[in-house]
């Protein structure tokens, strides 16, 4: 056992500066470590949105945003939904078969495209090179559509249209129907976007 005197200002001057420096370890290593982290927008852009539709009425579009893609909902008329049979003979894929389920889900492979028939959920832009078709849901010959147009909409890129199921027409650029997110009810003015069965 040693005689030396213990300085108990050197060894104060130790512990606080080896607390200090553990303080400071850790100030410098928090942030760093939170980089590995997704952020709250990154979380955000993949998570399931919930869409009150009580307001919706027939006819009309609302649009949200799910994954950065803008997703529209569209309560059909009486006769926008009789349409559909009016134009199955002039589109390329009017039961949605070329594209994996991810892009029409097997719930929405039927004529409407939807879970319930009045209500079309779909991501609003075009499988030619992704701009954004237009609503074009009056009926009839109008500038870039066919002298019997039944309603739907138009790519003004190129000119792709598709029905109100958001089904392409045969020899336009767009080679595929409009993609039909994972979705579900959770009331009957409740959807949710981005998830189709309850944890």
């Amino acid at each position: 056992m040693s005689d030396t005197p213990v300085d108990t200002s050197k060894r104060t001057w130790l512990i606080a500066s080896t607390c200090a420096g553990a303080v400071g370890g850790a100030a410098v290593a928090v942030p760093f470590i939170s980089t590995f982290q997704p952020s709250e927008k990154a979380k955000a852009a993949g998570a399931a949105v919930e869409v009150d539709i009580s307001a919706l009425k027939p006819g009309e579009k609302m649009t949200v945003e799910w994954r950065g893609k803008p997703v529209w909902i569209v309560k059909r008329t009486p006769d926008q939904l009789e349409s559909l049979s009016k134009t199955e003979s002039q589109l390329a894929d009017p039961k949605s078969e070329r594209k994996p389920a991810e892009f029409t889900p097997a719930y929405a492979r039927n004529q409407a495209r939807s879970i319930k028939p009045e209500i079309f959920v779909g991501v609003g832009i075009c499988t030619h090179l992704g701009c954004s078709p237009s609503d074009k849901f009056a009926l009839g010959a109008q500038p870039s559509l066919p002298d019997d147009w039944q309603g739907g909409f138009l790519c003004p890129c190129h000119g792709s249209t598709f029905d109100m199921a958001g089904r392409v027409f045969k020899n336009k650029p767009a080679p595929d129907n409009l993609e039909v997110p994972p979705h579900m009810y959770l009331s009957d003015t409740k959807l949710l976007i981005g998830e189709d069965k309850k944890a």
